[in-house]
């Protein structure tokens, strides 16, 4: 049943656009707040939302990059220029960067398991939400959400682990396609020969 051609012809095209060519404008307070209330509507076993959001705007992002170049050159200090470039600009290539965390715990009723599920709905939801409002939008992880330093840095707690950073902006930038899998590789059918 087709009704909402909108949303099908969205899901049909759907990619996410590089970071590298997100750029400003940002949403406004307004249309984050409405972001991120659209983002939480997931699938939360429990009702007990076993994720929070730390949104990351502003020149905490400059400071937050310098941290990463001096925790980057601990582990490597002959890094490259290039390198150490992209360490402070880690979180400047988008107008704002929003950190999905999960809080998943032991629970006597609720799945650990389905509770990190939930914060990766959270995080695909955001891209969705954000890019519904008619900005770009790209989900990432890269060496900062599992170095237990840059964690602390960014305001994770122990026992807390990243499901991703969503770098949130605008772009004019023609994102191709990448490939996607046949249905014949990733679908069966139980029960079917």
């Amino acid at each position: 049943m087709q009704n909402d051609i909108k949303l099908i012809d969205f899901l049909r095209d759907r990619h996410s656009t590089p970071v590298a060519q997100i750029k400003e404008p940002g949403p406004t307070q307004e249309e984050l707040d409405e972001i991120l209330t659209f983002a939480v509507r997931v699938p939360d076993h429990g009702k007990i939302a076993p994720w929070r959001l730390v949104v990351y705007r502003g020149e905490v992002r400059q400071k937050l990059g310098e941290a990463f170049l001096k925790l980057a050159l601990e582990k490597d200090p002959e890094m490259t220029e290039t390198a150490r470039q992209a360490e402070l600009n880690r979180f400047t290539r988008a107008p704002l960067v929003v950190g999905v965390v999960s809080t998943a715990a032991p629970h006597p009723k609720i799945p650990e398991w389905e509770q990190v599920l939930s914060a990766g709905a959270l995080a695909f939801n955001l891209v969705l939400a954000a890019q519904a409002h008619g900005y770009v939008a790209n989900w990432r992880t890269e060496w900062i959400a599992y170095d237990d330093a840059a964690l602390d840095v960014l305001g994770v707690k122990p026992g807390e682990k990243v499901a991703g950073f969503v770098h949130i902006g605008s772009s004019d930038f023609p994102t191709p396609d990448r490939p996607r899998p046949e249905l014949s590789q990733v679908v069966t059918y139980a029960g079917e020969a």
